[in-house]
């Protein structure tokens, strides 16, 4: 009898774990904490290399058939950012020649 009541002791032990881990991964969404910006290809463009030699070219294989097109999935529920321990949600601002993109992603503290 007390190892029936050890295990149901574990177990709701280990649910408690569960969901309090599970309730700190979805409180972590939220705004960005903070902007960091990123600038590439701003300096001098460098001299080009050597060129390689050419490696030897494989046979091309048969195309196979095409399969039919399945049916279209239900939609999904709408996702948040959830970052793991260490990290913080933030924007990522890179900046280069052809312009500026941003990219909501978690950040190392």
């Amino acid at each position: 009898m007390w190892k029936v009541v050890v295990l149901a002791g574990l177990a709701i032990a280990f649910a408690g774990v569960t969901g309090f881990l599970a309730a700190t991964t979805f409180a972590q969404d939220g705004e960005p904490v903070e902007t960091v910006t990123v600038d590439v290809a701003t300096g001098p463009q460098g001299p080009p290399g050597e060129t390689g030699p050419q490696g030897p070219r494989g046979e091309q294989g048969e195309t196979g058939p095409r399969g039919e097109t399945g049916p279209q999935g239900p939609p999904g529920p709408p996702g948040g950012t959830t970052c793991p321990t260490g990290y913080h949600p933030g924007d990522l601002l890179i900046n280069h020649p052809g312009g500026q993109v941003t990219i909501r992603t978690c950040i190392k503290n």
